[in-house]
């Protein structure tokens, strides 16, 4: 099939982000106790934005702190911001590190433009390698990008970065003579312009181009989710009330809804249909799909509209929480206990009453697993689905059940427990550890088909991914455990700069630059960013944690097989 296409008539001229240098504008990062960050999660934050009248946005003070963040304001890209010289939070006379000056010049390097407006930012600018598909605006690529221009009091990148995408989702969308479903979010878009005819068009993969061909599940989850961080950080619902954003919303839920012959409420999903988009084993009920899944469904009960239509989802998607959230507790949490419950577990039960319901098999646990449990400590395993259980920790799936309080409280500080015990196994020399430990040997062969990309402790294979620490802070700052955080933060510093913000780190520390990891990598760079901001000024968190919802119960009395 040909790519998706959205020709648009346009008087202007396409940049990729070869604006001015921001004004800089001098803060002062301040160090905080510990005990302070709970206290400041509630304080307000005001922002100063004059809004442009076209949106029709709403202006309003909302999640903040005492705390000053910096900020750095360009005028090239940003016209209805005023400086933040204008504002209190620039009173400060100290200059802020280097490496995060030298981040958010290198963010705005990144950024797209689609008729003079910013539309999101490329995944890498490293003219030193070829650039495949590392010139496009990917989805989930762009959420730690669109959270740092949030922080920064920038939201109409994010605005028109929801709307285009909104757009993009109502074309036709086939692989070869297959319909997708309509709800289908694009894993990426790129700008096209023609000088010659002074046009601007708009070209989406759905997965038609992708390594694998597989549609991305995790896009329309992000895009929720996105749209909720909007929301909370502006303070304005008229964008999520928008009727193309209601019916957006309702197209990817239904995707996700609809009935079929599963057993389970988690998502069956395809090898590579999330952040690790090559064939690594996470077919079946990956934990980041289930968690992504669980997140975007309790935003979705925040942003639709009580009309017919929003109660009638409403009440599936209520339903569906309560199954998800006890099944994934229940089955695919691990600690030392359920861990030797399992190894205890006998097999070919036949009955309601079955302790080892999936029919695992204890000869199937890896050696490794024994060692890597702490006597303290547990985690989110990475699938579990009949007669098979992966035992891999997956970083992103658990930060996010965590900010999502898909794990219950206990289940979050035995989390972090966990990463405080295993440091040197999870975070090393550069955080952090995509998933653990590494596929090699045989196990590699036939799992990934011998990738040469995925060889052991590279890529998604066991490689260490800057832009995770995002998802680390944030955890942190929701579990009371900031120290954990700034801990990784300042072992990113130390190399990311110099490194010129490589995509991934490989080796079993995470001590080596990725053997083709893009350099300038968006997500690396943002994701410092948003990791940095949030520690400095921990209100931030609104916008992408939930907290744990009181009246949503198991519906069911858990097995015998389980920890709590």
């Amino acid at each position: 099939m040909s790519p998706v296409i959205m020709d648009v008539y346009s008087n202007g001229i396409y940049s990729n982000g070869n604006v001015k240098n921001p004004d800089r504008v001098s803060n002062n990062i301040v160090q905080i106790d510990d005990s302070d960050f709970l206290r400041l999660l509630d304080r307000p934050r005001p922002i100063s934005i004059e809004r442009n009248r076209s949106f029709e946005e709403k202006s309003i003070n909302e999640l903040s702190s005492t705390l000053s963040p910096l900020h750095f304001v360009d005028h090239t890209f940003s016209p209805s911001l005023r400086s933040s010289l204008n504002t209190p939070r620039s009173n400060h006379c100290f200059a802020p590190h280097p490496v995060f000056t030298d981040a958010w010049l290198a963010l705005r390097r990144s950024l797209v433009y689609f008729r003079r407006q910013p539309v999101g930012t490329v995944a890498a600018v490293d003219h030193s390698s070829d650039e495949l598909n590392y010139d496009q605006v990917f989805l989930r690529d762009f959420v730690p990008s669109a959270l740092a221009f949030l922080m920064n009091g920038e939201p109409e990148i994010v605005k028109n970065f929801v709307l285009k995408t909104l757009r993009l989702q109502s074309w036709e969308k086939k692989v070869d003579q297959f319909k997708l479903g309509e709800g289908v979010m694009p894993a990426s878009f790129k700008v096209f312009h023609d000088p010659v005819r002074n046009y601007e068009t708009l070209i989406a993969d759905f997965g038609e181009s992708a390594i694998g061909r597989v549609t991305p599940v995790d896009s329309g989850f992000w895009w929720i989710i996105l749209l909720r961080a909007y929301t909370k950080s502006t303070g304005d619902s008229s964008l999520a009330e928008m009727p193309e954003c209601q019916r957006g919303m309702r197209l990817i839920l239904s995707l996700c809804l609809s009935e079929g012959f599963d057993t389970f409420p988690t998502l069956l999903c395809a090898d590579g249909c999330c952040m690790i988009d090559r064939r690594m084993g996470v077919y079946g009920y990956p934990i980041e799909i289930q968690a992504l899944f669980f997140m975007a469904l309790r935003c979705a009960l925040l942003l639709l509209k009580q009309d017919d239509e929003g109660k009638e989802l409403a009440e599936r998607i209520a339903k569906r929480l309560h199954a998800l959230s006890y099944h994934m507790q229940s089955y695919f949490w691990l600690d030392m206990k359920q861990l030797n419950d399992i190894y205890r577990y006998k097999t070919e039960e036949y009955s309601h009453t079955a302790v080892n319901k999936f029919n695992v098999m204890p000869d199937s646990l890896p050696d490794w697993v024994f060692d890597f449990m702490p006597s303290r400590g547990g985690y989110f395993i990475g699938n579990v689905s009949p007669a098979k259980m992966d035992f891999r920790w997956f970083c992103l799936g658990n930060c996010v059940a965590i900010l999502s309080s898909l794990a219950t409280p206990e289940q979050s500080s035995a989390i972090m427990d966990l990463i405080e015990s295993r440091w040197e196994e999870l975070v090393g020399e550069m955080p952090l550890k995509i998933c653990y430990p590494t596929l090699e040997g045989h196990e590699w062969r036939i799992v990934t088909g011998c990738d040469p990309k995925n060889t052991r402790w590279s890529y998604h294979n066991g490689g260490s991914w800057p832009v995770l620490i995002w998802l680390l802070t944030a955890a942190c700052i929701k579990t009371g455990r900031p120290q954990i955080a700034r801990r990784a933060i300042e072992l990113a510093e130390s190399r990311l700069s110099k490194d010129n913000w490589p995509e991934y780190y490989d080796g079993k520390l995470g001590r080596y630059i990725g053997k083709q990891a893009r350099k300038f990598q968006t997500w690396s760079i943002a994701g410092y960013l948003v990791a940095k901001m949030m520690l400095e000024d921990p209100s931030h968190l609104g916008m992408i944690s939930l907290e744990e919802d009181k009246q949503r119960k198991p519906l069911l009395k858990r097995s015998l097989s389980c920890s709590y």
